[in-house]
């Protein structure tokens, strides 16, 4: 199947964080393509890479970078696909610089930020399943099973906790 989604980072030591994304296209069955792309290292490369994912059948492109964490914007300055971004916490800021440089985009280039770090990796992949359900009902479908476990897991643990079973 073609992918849908770019999963892109800024650098090969960000593969640890951006794996959490595709566990969550994989658990969805959502096609998808990863790689390297940096905003500064590669910026002809990224700007090609961005410039052709409509073509290639690309609907959400997930950037995640960290320090100063210009891959989302980069990438959304340059294409009309949703942009999610995922500040990697990578810095002696612990990502600070990441969410901000993420999160503060100009009027009109929007980026969708999520989390610092895996937790926010989880949820780009979770916000871009949503994103893609909103045309396809057996995603959809999949979607409100998926949050169905959630709420059955929570009961699960706090009647485990109230038995003393954790």
């Amino acid at each position: 199947m073609k992918p849908v989604v770019g999963i892109i980072m800024g650098s090969d030591s960000d593969l640890p964080v951006m794996q959490e994304t595709a566990k969550v296209l994989k658990q969805f069955e959502i096609p998808y393509e990863i790689g390297v792309y940096s905003a500064h290292r590669s910026p002809h490369r990224t700007l090609d890479y961005v410039k052709s994912a409509r073509e290639r059948g690309l609907k959400v492109i997930i950037a995640g970078a960290g320090s100063s964490a210009h891959l989302a914007g980069v990438t959304a300055a340059e294409t009309t696909l949703p942009v999610i971004g995922i500040p990697i916490d990578s810095s002696p800021l612990s990502g600070l610089d990441a969410l901000l440089s993420t999160v503060q985009m100009p009027p009109g280039v929007p980026v969708a930020t999520m989390g610092v770090g895996k937790s926010g990796a989880t949820n780009a992949g979770m916000f871009a399943v949503q994103i893609l359900a909103l045309n396809d009902e057996k995603l959809a479908r999949k979607l409100a099973e998926y949050k169905d476990q959630l709420e059955k897991s929570v009961a699960d643990k706090n009647k485990q906790v109230q038995q003393g079973q954790l």
